[in-house]
């Protein structure tokens, strides 16, 4: 069997989320193809909103793409770090489901998977994969990812702050910013808050 047409795609993940007090954490998985245009990408947290929005269009429509949600109960549960690993699993799967049509669209027959993930450790995928830290600032396919993940979040915690508007989610997106905390305090947990993280 000739090899010489076997194309590597390079599967991009990250999350975003692991840091708040409330809410679930996202995770994104992409694969870009070559005539992506990449001048619209980098780490998401370096993307204003209005860029990372704008990106968010571009990579749902060119890339192959999953998302993965994990909720605050199950972060309780099993712990910040191993959800966000599920999460990115999850993403994983939603993602292979739409490989066949991404590759027949971008004319791809032979090809091997290849993961980066973005941090110090990778998900339970079935495809080689590797960590490296700061990966969402050098690798393409990550900064999709980190694009993903935030904008997904991002939007769920918007939709939280009309729901429970004491709190101010729409402000601060769940993180630990001193009103957050401050209302925790005095009017106790949101039905979202994350029980096991220190306030």
């Amino acid at each position: 069997m000739c090899t010489n047409n076997l194309k590597m795609l390079i599967v991009g993940f990250d999350e975003a989320g692991r840091g708040p007090l409330a809410g679930p954490v996202a995770a994104a998985c992409t694969i870009l193809g070559d005539d992506f245009p990449i001048e619209i990408l980098n780490d998401s947290k370096k993307l204003s909103e209005k860029k990372r929005d704008s990106a968010e269009i571009i990579i749902k429509e060119n890339a192959c793409w999953g998302i993965g949600l994990v909720d605050q109960k199950i972060i309780d549960r099993i712990n910040i770090l191993e959800a966000s690993m599920l999460a990115m699993k999850i993403a994983y799967e939603q993602m292979i489901e739409k490989l066949p049509m991404w590759l027949s669209k971008n004319n791809i027959n032979d090809y091997v998977l290849s993961g980066i993930t973005d941090g110090t450790r990778c998900p339970e995928v079935p495809i080689e994969c590797r960590a490296e830290p700061k990966a969402d600032g050098k690798y393409y396919s990550v900064m999709a990812a980190s694009i993903l993940a935030k904008t997904c979040r991002d939007k769920i915690m918007v939709e939280m702050d009309k729901k429970y508007p004491q709190y101010g989610y729409a402000k601060h997106k769940g993180y630990p910013t001193k009103d957050h905390k401050e209302v925790c305090r005095r009017i106790g947990p949101s039905p979202i808050q994350r029980l096991t993280f220190k306030y």
